[in-house]
């Protein structure tokens, strides 16, 4: 099943998502990580379309979405939000679960715990929990913040294959695709990474942005957390805290990968699909 390509107003910007499945199935909001698209949710959105209405964003700032005129206040979580919830307003969704992968599992935790909150009936947080390692922080705020340029799209291609080693196995159309829906051409005719590279200020202007304890702690709703079992980002003491408190996430390690599992596999989708039929 193929999607759709759409453009909405939210709070005063554009934001592309893609809409996949039918009009009248139950909802999935499947959101994207901090440098990435929309597009990485294709295997899953497509897994899950013959029962499922799978509604994929492009954040602010990436992909084809508007890039903020007022990147301080603007890439932020609480920012996000109001632009999800604009968005699924605007959808008419009323209820809908939740799929995100890294920011968009933050973002996913701060709407169940706000203007989400009773909206989102069950949460998967794909490498993200509450609190994330400063180290790897560092690390992805140093790559996303200066991406490289490039004459050709092949060379982008194994650029993406070595940042990227840690989400585990993709082939290599999805490694093709993975490069062809991230690239944005520069003025000078070479290309690079498609998304807004001054997004990272959110770590200098608001840098206790993903400490969400007290957002997760609140939470009265399922939660499965999926953690990749090399991941730098997600530490093994986090998600044993993630295990005790609030709602006592479900975690599920997930074998060669790191920062962040594809959910590109089938075992992957059946993991998330699971937990979603479960409610």
């Amino acid at each position: 099943m193929s999607f759709t390509s759409h453009y909405v107003d939210c709070e005063g910007r554009e934001i592309h998502y893609t809409d996949w499945g039918l009009r009248e199935a139950p909802v999935v909001v499947a959101w994207h990580g901090l440098a990435r698209t929309c597009r990485d949710m294709d295997d899953l959105a497509e897994h899950l379309s013959p029962r499922y209405r799978v509604i994929c964003p492009d954040t602010l700032g990436r992909g084809l979405s508007q890039w903020s005129p007022d990147p301080v206040n603007e890439y932020r979580l609480s920012f996000y939000v109001r632009l999800a919830t604009s968005l699924l307003n605007q959808l008419g969704i009323q209820r809908c679960l939740w799929v995100g992968t890294s920011m968009g599992g933050a973002i996913g935790t701060l709407a169940a715990a706000t203007s989400l909150r009773g909206r989102i009936q069950r949460l998967v947080l794909n490498d993200n929990g509450p609190k994330l390692a400063d180290v790897a922080l560092e690390r992805i705020r140093a790559y996303a913040g200066q991406p490289p340029a490039f004459q050709r799209v092949s060379e982008l291609e194994q650029f993406l294959r070595t940042v990227y080693k840690p989400y585990g196995w993709l082939s290599d159309a999805q490694w093709r695709r993975m490069a062809e829906t991230s690239v944005r051409r520069l003025p000078d005719g070479r290309i690079t990474t498609h998304y807004d590279p001054a997004m990272v200020g959110q770590f200098v202007h608001h840098p206790t942005d993903y400490d969400l304890w007290q957002a997760y702690d609140s939470l009265d709703i399922p939660v499965l957390c999926l953690r990749g079992e090399d991941s730098d980002l997600l530490l093994p003491e986090t998600t044993e805290e993630m295990r005790v408190r609030g709602p006592r996430a479900v975690v599920v390690t997930i074998p060669g990968c790191g920062h962040a599992p594809a959910l590109n596999v089938p075992e992957q989708f059946e993991l998330v699909e699971r937990f979603l039929a479960a409610g």
